[in-house]
């Protein structure tokens, strides 16, 4: 959990050059499976932004459910984004390459918002 919360920090305190860099090189020291979902979350919070403008700034692959990995493919169909302090929902199938550092293919669904009465059950924070 603190080499999570690490990388997090990395990831919001860095440019963009170094930043993209320093989110690699602390994922070379995370479990293959949790590299995906992270390298994953990372790619589905830049297409959000890019795609819709919405400014996601934390994704999670398991908010509501765990989820599913098949080799180099981590399926998430109860995952959340944060956006200006609101959490909605996500799924998503992602791709990445066999380290398990980079993405090569991703689909995601933006769902509705989720209510601020539910975020603590779900694990989800301001």
């Amino acid at each position: 959990m603190r080499l999570l919360l690490l990388v997090s920090l990395l990831v919001l305190s860095a440019p963009a050059c170094a930043q993209d860099q320093r989110f690699l090189d602390s994922l070379r020291h995370v479990e293959p499976a949790t590299r995906l979902e992270q390298v994953c979350d990372y790619a589905v919070m830049s297409d959000i932004n890019r795609d819709t403008g919405r400014q996601a700034d934390r994704a999670k692959s398991d908010v509501t459910s765990s989820p599913s990995h098949h080799g180099d493919t981590v399926i998430a169909k109860g995952g959340a984004f944060r956006s200006k302090g609101q959490w909605f929902s996500l799924s998503y199938t992602c791709k990445g390459t066999p380290d398990h550092l980079h993405v090569t293919s991703l689909q995601y669904k933006v769902g509705e918002a989720i209510p601020t009465s539910k975020w603590a059950s779900l694990g989800l924070w301001r």
